[in-house]
Formats: C-alpha cells, sequence, structure tokens
C-alpha cells in the first residue's frame, strides 16, 4: 500500500506544522522535501484547504528573488498572458511534458556518467558535470533553444489548427443575431 503524502498544516501565524515530526518547518524545509522527491501535502489549518501550489509557488518566488532567476521577464509575461486563455490548460500540459523530458534527458546522461566513471566518486562526477557543461554551454544552449523554438512552432501550429476546426465547426451552425460572415469579420479582426 502506498504511503499517505506527509501532511503539513499551515496556520494563521504563517507557520507551517510537519504532523509527521509534529515540529513547526520554514519554507526551506518545504524545500528539502522537494529536492527529496517527498510525497506532502499542505493544508490551510483553519480551512482544510489544499494550498501546495500556493506554497510552491512561495518557494520558487524566494528562488527567484535570490539572484540566479530561472525565468526571463518575457517567459513570465507569456505565461501570464495564458492566464483565462482557451489554451490555458493546453500550455500547462505542455510545459509538464517537456520538463519531464528535459529531466529524463539529464538522468539518462548521469546514468552514462556513472557507468563510465562509476558511482563512487560523487564529488569527481560532480566537477566533471560542471566542466562538461562549461565547455558544451553553448551547444547546449544551441541544442535548447532549437527544440524550444520547434516546441513553440508546434505549439502554435496546434493552436491555428484548433482555432481552424472550431470556425469549420461553427461555420455551418447559423445562432440567432450572428451570421457566417460576421464570425469571419471577427476572425480578420483578430488577425
Amino acid at each position: 500500500m502506498p504511503e499517505q503524502p506527509r501532511l503539513i498544516k499551515k496556520y494563521p501565524n504563517r507557520r507551517l506544522y510537519d504532523t509527521k515530526t509534529s515540529a513547526y518547518i520554514t519554507l526551506s524545509d518545504v524545500k528539502e522535501l522537494v529536492l527529496s522527491r517527498a510525497s506532502f501535502t499542505v493544508v490551510d489549518a483553519k480551512t482544510s484547504e489544499d494550498i501546495t501550489r500556493a506554497i510552491l509557488l512561495q518557494i520558487i518566488l524566494e528562488e527567484e528573488a535570490a539572484g540566479a532567476p530561472l525565468f526571463t521577464t518575457d517567459l513570465l509575461s507569456q505565461v501570464i498572458r495564458f492566464y483565462g486563455h482557451a489554451m490555458q490548460g493546453m500550455l500547462g500540459k505542455y510545459l509538464e511534458t517537456n520538463i519531464k523530458s528535459f529531466v529524463d534527458f539529464q538522468k539518462k546522461l548521469q546514468e552514462q556518467s556513472q557507468s563510465l566513471y562509476g558511482e563512487s566518486n560523487s564529488q569527481m562526477q560532480n566537477d566533471m558535470w560542471s566542466q562538461f557543461m562549461n565547455l558544451q554551454g553553448p551547444a547546449m544552449q544551441t541544442m535548447m533553444t532549437t527544440y524550444m523554438e520547434q516546441s513553440r512552432k508546434m505549439l502554435h501550429q496546434m493552436q491555428d489548427q484548433l482555432k481552424s476546426q472550431t470556425r469549420t465547426l461553427f461555420n455551418g451552425v447559423q445562432l440567432p443575431g450572428f451570421s457566417g460572415d460576421s464570425v469571419k469579420q471577427a476572425h480578420d479582426t483578430e488577425k
């Protein structure tokens, strides 16, 4: 039987209480749980509402403010533009899938490194990874940029295809007060 997620309660005084250890913890402790891949849920102690996402977003905000941000202003602006957009759900799944692919790629590289150099000397592996990334940084950046550009094009193609299918679907439907020409004009204005 799978283990239940660790329960963390957030009290009105903003303190987090870990029910497993019966102790108050900090956001840094929650970050450590994430890094160790521990399963946990954060709930509001007063309402029992699940606030795990809010706590994770708070950790991301602190990490972003710490000096080496992961997200550019442009990327954050683009993400914000998707809120309330018809493609919002697809973007979340798209980002999740791409991050999983990136993590899988990183894991394969680490496994290959371990098979070449063994597991025993992790410090040497970390040093080698740093050197590899310093030497291969531009090549990796180019590869990731190309991958992201292809993914962006694919997402836009999906969006255009959905628009086209929706237009085709509703073109034959007569709605009171709307004509096919007004739908076409609205689409042309959108462009």
